[in-house]
């Protein structure tokens, strides 16, 4: 069944002490445990890849498809996790070592009232090379991936030699989303800028005119998020500003700590919010209050705008095994795709698992960035496990479709997330493609850092 490749049922049994190694999701084997090794130092890393010859993929924090990290049985995997934290500073810029997870990131810099000019993803337990290899991003249209903070990319190539990437190299935009495939990032240099505080604004509005709202949303506010409740044709948005000097000290006096604001609360959403909690505990087969992934709907009942850093108003996700697809659409489309969304949903009221998300940013540098060269909103799609792995089938339809759909509008998937390889045709939606083959085949003519998921792509 075509379903069950592209979206596996989840293995539910501990783990702890099995031989083979799986993905996050537990839905994917990528190897066995004696493959795996971890390197201290880059130096290790160099050896290591001078005294062997076959396949190597690093595993991350493994969240993404299984079939992204996967290698053979005479292969390696890479652990970098004991290659993390600040290598150099300067008053411009911070370097990591790239197996450093993003929260660590983010509250180093905090701790130096320093930030990204890239708003955060939702997961903060991702690598550093990991997110920018597969394109993770934020909302707001003046900014775009993580990658594109990058100054410096640091990288061990295949036959163990050492490159450092600057923004000055005509190969810099291939390395910065390289999916794994041109070498192993060791350390990354970041510019930064001044700390800055937000006011988050919510709303519970229509999606009558959403096409033309959101828009209106990302032009008017740095960084603008809403969930669409088709069902109930409802939008709930955050729209952040730069706090005001009384937020600001507020925020300071409160320890830093978030601050809300308003004596009360907004409930409009909470009977939507019911209703879709309904409908996640029928998909999931839990019962009960149980089960982190109804903290990320139920969150949204009786909400209240609020102050803070962009991390803690931003970064707020609940890491729970998904099946998480998300398309990028060039901006200037989007309010026809929207209309397209609504009018497949008005003929077919497919089942919705859960609302949809969406996220715009600027254009990216990088060649394989969803985002590249335009300015691009992301639509994205969840259906949570069952407790016992399987998943909704009317779910899965739904992201079948408006995959479907979302691809045929010149829709660029997520990298890291899941997608099916035919609905695209990747040459024709990336303009430095054959650029990025032409890297690849450069810098790792061996094609050690292939799998099959990368053969497929590129070759």
């Amino acid at each position: 069944m075509k379903d069950s490749h592209l979206y596996p049922l989840r293995h539910t049994a501990n783990i702890d002490n099995e031989n083979r190694l799986w993905n996050w999701a537990q839905n994917s084997v990528v190897g066995l445990r004696a493959q795996l090794q971890r390197p201290t130092c880059e130096a290790e890393l160099q050896q290591l890849l001078r005294q062997t010859t076959g396949k190597v993929r690093v595993l991350g924090s493994r969240l993404s498809p299984g079939r992204m990290l996967g290698v053979g049985a005479q292969d390696l995997l890479l652990d970098l996790s004991a290659m993390q934290g600040v290598i150099a500073v300067d008053d411009e810029s911070v370097t990591f070592a790239a197996g450093t997870q993003l929260e660590q990131i983010y509250a180093t810099l905090t701790g130096m009232d320093r930030m990204l000019a890239s708003s955060p993803g939702v997961i903060a337990v991702q690598t550093l090379a990991g997110a920018m290899s597969t394109g993770t991003h934020g909302q707001g249209l003046d900014q775009s991936s993580l990658a594109d903070e990058a100054t410096r990319i640091r990288m061990v190539l295949a036959d163990g030699s050492l490159r450092e990437f600057t923004r000055d190299d005509a190969d810099f935009s291939a390395v910065q989303v390289g999916l794994g495939a041109l070498g192993i990032i060791t350390a990354v240099t970041l510019r930064t800028r001044p700390f800055r505080l937000f006011t988050c604004h919510k709303y519970a509005v229509t999606a009558d005119n959403l096409g033309q709202d959101l828009l209106t949303w990302n032009q008017q506010y740095e960084l603008s998020k809403a969930w669409w409740f088709v069902d109930d044709n409802l939008l709930h948005v955050w729209n952040a500003e730069e706090a005001n000097p009384q937020d600001q000290q507020r925020y300071y006096a409160n320890q830093r700590e978030v601050i809300e604001h308003g004596e009360g609360t907004d409930s409009s959403l909470n009977e939507t919010i019911d209703q879709t909690l309904a409908q996640m505990h029928r998909d999931t087969q839990i019962h009960g209050k149980g089960g982190k992934q109804f903290r990320t709907v139920t969150r949204f009942r009786d909400f209240t705008d609020i102050s803070g850093d962009i991390y803690q108003l931003f970064c707020r996700g609940i890491a729970v095994p998904q099946i998480n697809v998300e398309i990028g659409v060039p901006l200037a489309r989007t309010p026809a795709v929207i209309g397209k969304i609504k009018a497949w949903y008005a003929a077919k009221h497919p089942h919705m698992h859960y609302p949809i998300i969406l996220r715009c940013t600027g254009p990216s540098s990088a060649w394989l960035s969803p985002a590249y060269q335009q300015p691009t909103c992301f639509f994205g799609f969840v259906v949570y496990y069952a407790d016992d792995g399987s998943l909704s089938q009317e779910g899965l339809h739904f992201l079948t479709e408006v995959e479907k759909l979302l691809a045929a509008e010149g829709g660029r998937p997520h990298w890291g997330k899941y997608y099916d390889p035919q609905r695209y045709t990747w040459r024709d939606i990336y303009p430095q493609w054959d650029a990025f083959r032409a890297v690849r085949q450069q810098l790792d003519p061996q094609r050690r850092f292939s799998n099959d998921y990368v053969t497929a792509l590129f070759d």
